[in-house]
């Protein structure tokens, strides 16, 4: 399976996975992604591809640059296959490290996944200089790799005739995200419920489709649904997937966003405050602080609350002194968005893709 592609349009990328606006926003010039667009009659690459997928299409002398995002959830021994066909087809392989453990699954096997890239031909890339300092401990071994910061979520271009939605008062808080176990969700809505006594404030949670795996014994899906059925300043909002609007829609109706995380590296839902100026209150955990020192001079300091010092039972008591220290913060006037700070956002984003271009690019 082959097709052509004219050079002045620039490499070929296909994208493992391509349904985030991070994967989904590297395109320019000089590379083009190949996800959801047709490679030859009746075959179009998917936006959710898999390596199974790509292997089925091999030879890969389709594609110029396979770039792997979320590689715990393939198989180890379909990604070692699809390394080899990648050799075999001359396509430069790429991984941006978004996180140090495993979102999916045991550790072992995230571990010996990132081994295997190890042992590959395989250029990595890092969202902060910790991450890459971080990952070099745990594999006893510094990867060839570039760091190149997230960026932005939101394009500043969408936001150029937008501002936050009037309310009479500030204090709307979002959570937003799939279950994870690196996120806590539950144990924040019960908090903010029971601790949050303004009749004004209110708490949205969009939530992504339920799936099985969301119900199995212990799961705390239940109690999160029946803690906001008992408090109707909570609302809830369900998407089989949201969308980019559907999210920046919901970020400007708030004011606050709720970033409970109990592990990991890095956050791109912390991009997204401060894109549209969001108070966040978020965990200091991971190298989420770096993110933040990235824009320090530009964005508000997030309400940090530490869940990764001191005991267990403690959490709750930092997480909901942080959401009344973010309530306080917000005041009374909702908090416009930055212009200055999506101009930045837009020139950020051109150095971006210039490090993406001399990554993708190497060697030909």
């Amino acid at each position: 399976m082959t097709t052509t592609t004219s050079p002045s349009r620039g490499l070929r990328v296909v994208h493992l996975p391509a349904r985030t606006p991070y994967a989904r926003k590297l395109r320019g010039p000089d590379f083009r992604i190949l996800n959801g667009t047709d490679i030859s009659p009746g075959v179009t690459v998917p936006a959710a591809v898999t390596a199974t997928w790509l292997l089925a299409q091999a030879p890969l002398t389709w594609l110029d640059v396979l770039h792997l995002h979320h590689i715990d959830i393939e198989e180890a021994a379909a990604l070692e296959r699809l390394l080899d066909a990648c050799a075999e087809s001359g396509v430069r392989v790429v991984f941006t490290a978004h996180d140090t453990h495993s979102m999916h699954g045991e550790a072992s096997a995230f571990a010996e996944r990132l081994r295997l890239l190890l042992s590959a031909d395989v250029h990595w890339v890092f969202l902060t200089e910790g991450s890459r300092t971080e990952m070099a401990g745990l594999l006893n071994a510094t990867p060839p790799g570039t760091v190149i910061p997230h960026g932005y979520v939101v394009p500043p271009d969408a936001l150029r005739g937008r501002e936050r939605e009037h309310a009479v008062a500030p204090a709307r808080f979002l959570m937003f995200g799939a279950s994870r176990p690196s996120r806590d969700q539950l144990s924040p809505v019960v908090n903010w419920s029971l601790g949050t006594i303004d009749p004004d404030s209110s708490l949205l949670l969009l939530l992504r489709a339920f799936s099985p795996a969301d119900f199995t014994p212990g799961s705390p899906v239940p109690l999160l649904l029946e803690t906001a059925r008992h408090d109707s300043r909570i609302r809830l909002s369900m998407r089989p997937y949201p969308t980019d609007d559907d999210v920046t829609d919901a970020g400007l109706a708030s004011d606050i966003l709720l970033l409970p995380y109990l592990w990991g590296s890095h956050s791109g839902q912390l991009e997204l405050a401060f894109d549209l100026n969001l108070l966040p209150v978020c965990s200091r955990t991971g190298h989420l602080s770096e993110q933040y020192r990235q824009h320090e001079q530009l964005v508000a300091e997030p309400e940090w609350f530490d869940w990764t010092t001191g005991h267990p039972n403690l959490f709750g008591e930092r997480f909901l002194a942080a959401v009344e220290n973010a309530r306080s913060r917000a005041g009374s006037i909702p908090r416009p968005l930055d212009r200055a700070f999506l101009d930045h956002r837009a020139q950020e984003h051109k150095a971006i893709l210039a490090a993406y271009a001399e990554v993708y690019g190497a060697g030909r």
